[in-house]
């Protein structure tokens, strides 16, 4: 169903919105099967293995990963190698109603699958996405899919409601690219924050400049997040994409313009990740 008036005022004014049933229960069983055997898959495996577009590992394994424990936390790319997160990626509510906030022509940027296993001690420091990714305009959405129940003890999404019209955060700290922004700051917004919480299909918008973290998982369910960034079509890409697919650019919703938008902001060049995902950058965070 179209998006209300209300809604659409929802996520212009908190930068964040929760679309229920957003996948069909035929594709949330699909992703869940592909998951599934990946983390099984992992059993085999002491460190970050596979292989992107990049030359990056996909597969990227939690410390303390081990054959009786296995503790997978992010595959990059999913769609490259999975006919069921590929169908997923060009077909799903959330971004029907994408199309509705940003208007009718969207591509197709990047996606990830972020995992935390129960007891797993990942977690991911405040943080904004379009400095990771900055583009001619704003105009992007990180659509989050959790393909687990996801309640307030096994690491959320937690959004500070109207960040998206706030600044730019600095995320270099003493010259080093942390992918964070200082803790200052975090103890000031983190309070305001919203967790994200639902049954397994459920999904969240969330405008690229909302401020945003999530806890470790102190529980014992799983809680995995299949991520996938949108961009309206005329939001050209000013650097190399830090998670790069066969997909990339692809137009999932409306037609091709040919048109460069641009909007105003100011930011430091993010540093291109060289390990397997940007948990290897945050941990640099207060060193």
């Amino acid at each position: 169903m179209p998006l209300t008036a209300s809604q659409i005022s929802d996520f212009n004014e908190q930068g964040f919105l929760i679309v229920e049933n957003a996948i069909t229960a035929t594709q949330l069983a699909g992703l869940q099967v592909d998951f599934k055997r990946w983390v099984e898959e992992s059993r085999q495996y002491q460190k970050a293995y596979g292989e992107i577009a990049d030359g990056r590992a996909r597969f990227d394994l939690e410390p303390g990963h081990s054959q009786t424990q296995p503790a997978l936390r992010r595959v990059s790319s999913p769609p490259e190698v999975s006919e069921a997160f590929l169908a997923v990626m060009r077909d799903n509510k959330a971004l029907d109603a994408l199309a509705q906030l940003y208007g009718p022509n969207l591509k197709f940027n990047n996606a990830k699958i972020n995992a935390k296993m129960p007891g797993a001690a990942t977690q991911v420091k405040y943080h904004q996405d379009f400095v990771f990714e900055p583009h001619s305009n704003d105009d992007l959405a990180t659509v989050l899919i959790f393909l687990d129940d996801v309640d307030a003890n096994n690491g959320p999404l937690e959004i500070v409601p109207g960040s998206h019209k706030g600044p730019l955060y600095e995320h270099w700290h003493d010259g080093v690219f942390t992918g964070a922004i200082d803790d200052k700051i975090t103890q000031r917004e983190q309070p305001k924050a919203i967790t994200c919480t639902g049954p397994a299909g459920t999904a969240c918008i969330m405008h690229t400049r909302a401020l945003h973290g999530s806890a470790t998982n102190f529980s014992n369910s799983s809680r995995t997040v299949y991520i996938v960034e949108y961009a309206a079509e005329d939001a050209i890409p000013l650097i190399d994409n830090h998670i790069p697919s066969g997909q990339e650019g692809e137009i999932v919703r409306g037609v091709a313009t040919g048109r460069i938008r641009s909007s105003v902001f100011d930011l430091a060049t993010p540093e291109y990740p060289q390990g397997t995902s940007f948990f290897s950058q945050q941990v640099k965070h207060g060193e």
